[in-house]
Formats: C-alpha cells, structure tokens, sequence
C-alpha cells in the first residue's frame, strides 16, 4: 500500500517517542484511524467513551510526564468536545497536541454536514494551529506543532480534511508558481534549561540581603528544584509556601513548608504572607492576590522561566528570567545565612495547624467526616502514589490531608479549575506509570461527568483507585453561595445519594459503598490492595464546610448574613462547625 497522509502523521508521532493517542474515532477522521491502525504495533490508540476525557487524558499524561500528551477527535461535535481538557491543559502549560478531521477540501464553505470550521474554533486555545489543505506540507508540520506544543509549553493543534488524510503523502497536487519550497523538517527539538544573567542573581541576592523576615511561595515550575528550594529556604531561614498545583515541591511534613495559600490553604501561611518583608515567588504566577502581600509593603524577587509572568501579580523589585533549578543554584552562593526566628515563630504555628488538621480526621463521626476518607486514604497510598483530584470541595480535603512523602505527585486542574478530570487524569497516568499505584479522589458531581471512562479503565486493564466523595452536592458551589451572604440554591441533588459502587460492579471491577464510619479503613485498604480498578464510593457529610485557614470578618458577615436569609440545613452545618472546633480544642 502507499503510504497516506493519515499514516504519515502516525509515523511521525512514533518518531517523535509517542507511544499513546486518546480519542473518539469517526468518519471525519477514518483515514487517520487507518494510519493510526497500520502503525498499531508502535502507536496505541486508547479508545474513550467521550472526547473530553480524551483531551483530559492527554493534559494528565503531559503533566505527569513532561512529554507531548496526543489527543484526537472527529470533525464537528468530536473536536468540540475535546476543548475543555486543552484549555485545561493551556492554562497549565502541559504540551498537548490535538488532531481533529474536517470537512472535505471540495466540501468546505456549502454548509456541509458537520462543517465546523475548527481551526478558527481553536483559535485562543492552540498557539500552533494549522489546516493540513496539501501533502506536501507532511510529516514537516507534525514537527512544527509538536516543537512548539513543546518549547512553550502549550496546545497545538492540527486539523486534516477527509480527503487529505485519504492522499498518497507524495502526492503533488498544485503547481508551485512561487518561490518558497515545501516544508522540511526532522523529529526533534532543543529545550536547554534557560540560565540566569549574573546581573539579575546579583539584585536578586541585595534584596534578600537585606530581608528580615523572608518568605518563599513555589509552584509547579519549581518542582524539578526540590534541593536547591529546600536549601535556599534554609539558608534564609524563611518558610515555604505552596500553592497548590506545587504540592509536591516539598515533602507536606517537612520543617520548612507552612503547606498552602489561600482557601484551600493554612492559616500559618496566609498570616506570614501578612507578616513578611521580602517574597521570593519560585515557578508561580498564583492569581489570587487578596492570599498575596499588599503591592508595595513587601520587596519582592520572582523567578520564572517565562519573562511574561515575571511582575505579573505584584511589582518585582528583582525579576530573574531563568529555570528555577539554575537560578537557584546559582543564587545560592551569593546569599548569606539569614536570622531564623520568622522561620521557627511558623514552625510552632504549623505544629498546631497540623495538629487541628490531624483532630479533624475523627473516625467516630457519622455521617463520615470528608477529612477522615481523605486522611485513610493517605496513611494506606503507597510511598510513590500518583494522586489525582476534581475541583471543589475535594481539592480542600486533597490539600490538607494528602501529604506529600517519599516520591508521592499530586495532580489537579490549577488554574482552569474546571470539574471531572481526576478520572481521566488517573487513566492517562496508569498509562504512563503502568508499576505505580495512581488514585484518583473525587467528588460525585466531577466523576458523574465523564463516569463512563471507569469503563475505559476496566477495559485496558488499568489498575487505578477511584475513591468518591459523595455529598451528593456540587460543595464547592454551595459554599461559594454561603460566603457571598446568599442561601444555598439549586446544589444539592435528590436523596438518596448515588451508588457509583454498583457501576463499577457493573463494569467488572472492584466496587463497594461505605455509608458506615467503621468500615472505610478497612474498605480503603482492600481496594487499593486489589490487583485490578476499583472503585469505593462513601457516602460522607453533606454539611461540612471547606473552611477557609483563616475566617475573615467579611467571610463571617456574608456566612452568617446567607444563614439569616433563609439558609437551609442550618443546624446540621451549625453542629458539624461545632463539632470541628470541639474536637480542634481537644486536640
């Protein structure tokens, strides 16, 4: 057979070290699925039930691994479906490359079946962003969209019409009347780590020369440079922060760290922020800047490999374009041992907030506290688990009761923050780290969703861990209501809750509902111990509130001002609050 443009792409992908696609197939795109069929002993083509788990998958594959995460989709409703999880993935800079059908070239502009014009659709998701229209421009464009899904750290995004895909890929079908040349190109890239200029090390060491009372904020792009963050810390004696895509940056018990900012983050955080007078922001751009100090009162360094988010939240005094890992590297000479009481008055904070948290995880509550399942599900996860979680109030009890040990990751939708990817997140990554234990933790609203990619995981023999959190309630929402001072509407589902457990039954895999406080550990334990997927859905208490690390008079004002307005379930949040506080006082 000759070769075809749809095998074309196959190949090349293979040469560039792919080795997984995720995606729907269909008939704006059946000659891709031939070139991806013929080159089926090098290229696995994992099929889903839904295409915006698909692109899920290739965001959660390209975070965990640093490589370009492949994703494909049929034209017009399939390549609608695969935006959320590129957005997702753009916003936080994992390199995806998604590969969608169109219409045929004859067909275009006559309102043709299907005919959505994609490569416009993705105009803002897809920095790269090309309709293959010639042969000729293969396999040279794959290399440009994977280069540049790669050097920036973004979406790329190439569409092929049916009847491209179908083309002989040494057709020559136009006459060349100008005098430029089809493209040519190999299946390669440089990505040298970028080095600081010795100039912007040396103000960046005179301001934290002169701090009294240092802080450190880390994000994701700081999690390469565990080390050389740990030893800069120590050297200034000042805490870390993390935010929350930056969990893993440092170990969650180690000395140094005050854990994270912001709602979901620790009170010994959020008052250094108030407190310090010099901030060292490592690989974040983190956008919430009420959490942050006020513009003005603190001097502040800010390393970050990309120059454009360099004073983005707060004016840089000692703005340092480089990799985290070589600017800190060479930083580190230059700074000398700061004084350690700021260090040490956070450390005493973070004993006690550890030690509230620790008081929250209380195995006689019923119904079931969400921070016990979160806390059970950290004391059995092996040392190298792979945890993924959904947004909502499943990230909060993610972010206090997951620690961060050993070689353990942590993965979420930062800053899209968008609902249901902790399923696809955790199949991608089974994919990627087939002899880890990966546990996806999240809620009933988020594994609703996309619920049918369980079936996926059944299918490919993939032994991931599903732990649902069921409050039978968008949480999150509910309380965002509260705290605006309006009574919670329209977040809440019908009783009674869900049985996900009988699903997973369905799909022949582990499954099992906990509705009794005695019975999670021991569930917890037996689900992660079997061989295969499974999947325990517990039934936890709907009226527990992700309080804030630190309650502030306004958010107190609005909670109580929803709570006069009509709130319902009044007295069963009142009694949980209290019983919280209670069990805190004794602890």
């Amino acid at each position: 057979m000759r070769e075809i443009v749809g095998e074309s792409l196959a190949k090349r992908l293979v040469e560039w070290g792919v080795d997984t696609v995720f995606g729907l197939p269909g008939d704006g795109i059946n000659g891709l699925m031939e070139g991806f069929r013929r080159q089926r002993e090098k290229l696995r083509f994992v099929l889903v039930h839904h295409e915006e788990a698909a692109a899920f998958m290739a965001a959660g594959y390209a975070k965990a691994t640093g490589r370009i995460g492949v994703c494909a989709a049929t034209s017009g409703p399939g390549a609608i479906h695969l935006l959320n999880g590129l957005y997702d993935a753009k916003l936080d800079h994992a390199p995806v490359l998604a590969i969608t059908g169109m219409q045929e070239t004859a067909m275009l502009g006559t309102h043709y079946q299907q005919e959505v014009h994609v490569d416009r659709l993705y105009s803002d998701v897809a920095d790269y962003n090309l309709m293959v229209t010639n042969p000729q421009q293969m396999p040279a464009v794959v290399d440009l969209a994977i280069r540049n899904a790669l050097s920036k750290r973004t979406v790329s995004h190439l569409t092929f019409p049916n009847d491209i895909q179908v083309a002989e890929v040494d057709e020559d079908p136009y006459r060349h009347v100008g005098p430029g040349a089809p493209p040519a190109s190999l299946p390669n890239v440089a990505l040298p780590p970028l080095p600081p200029e010795a100039e912007q090390l040396r103000r960046a060491a005179e301001v934290l020369g002169a701090a009294r009372k240092p802080a450190i904020l880390v994000g994701v792009g700081a999690l390469h440079a565990r080390d050389e963050v740990i030893a800069l810390a120590d050297r200034l004696g000042a805490p870390v922060v993390k935010t929350l895509p930056g969990k893993a940056v440092l170990p969650d018990d180690h000395p140094l760290t005050t854990g994270g900012l912001g709602l979901l983050g620790t009170r010994p955080s959020e008052e250094l922020m108030e407190e310090c007078d010099t901030l060292v922001m490592i690989g974040t751009s983190f956008p919430y800047g009420k959490f942050l100090p006020q513009a003005g009162r603190v001097r502040v360094v800010q390393i970050d490999v990309d120059p454009s988010l360099l004073g983005l939240r707060l004016p840089v005094e000692a703005p340092v374009a480089a990799d985290a890992r070589l600017a800190l590297q060479g930083l580190l000479p230059m700074v000398s041992a700061g004084d350690r009481s700021f260090l040490e008055k956070y450390q005493r904070a973070m004993a006690d907030w550890r030690q509230n948290m620790t008081a929250l995880q209380d195995a006689d509550r019923d119904p079931i506290a969400p921070q016990y399942l979160a806390g059970c599900i950290d004391r059995f996860a092996a040392d190298d688990a792979i945890l993924t979680c959904d947004s909502g109030t499943i990230a909060t009890w993610a972010a206090r009761h997951w620690t961060i040990r050993g070689d353990r990751q942590f993965y979420l939708s930062g800053n899209l923050a968008t609902m249901a990817p902790g399923l696809p997140y955790a199949i991608a990554m089974q994919h990627a780290f087939p002899g880890r234990q990966v546990i996806a933790f999240v809620g009933d609203g988020g594994f609703a969703m996309l619920m049918a990619e369980f079936l996926t995981a059944v299918r490919h023999e993939l032994p991931i861990k599903v732990v649902i959190n069921n409050n039978n309630s968008y949480g999150q929402i509910l309380w965002e209501q509260i705290v605006l001072g309006y009574p919670e509407y329209a977040v809440r589902h019908r009783e009674p809750e869900a049985d996900f457990s009988a699903w997973a039954r369905a799909c022949g895999a582990y499954g099992m509902k906990v509705r009794d406080p005695g019975d999670v550990a021991g569930v917890l334990e037996e689900a992660l111990a079997h061989p295969g997927p499974a999947l325990v859905d517990c039934d936890v208490n709907p009226h527990e509130p992700p309080m804030p690390g630190k309650v502030n008079y306004e958010q107190a004002k609005h909670f109580t001002e929803a709570f006069l307005r009509g709130q319902p379930h009044k007295a069963a949040t009142l009694a949980t609050v209290a019983r919280d506080k209670i069990n805190q006082l004794r602890s």
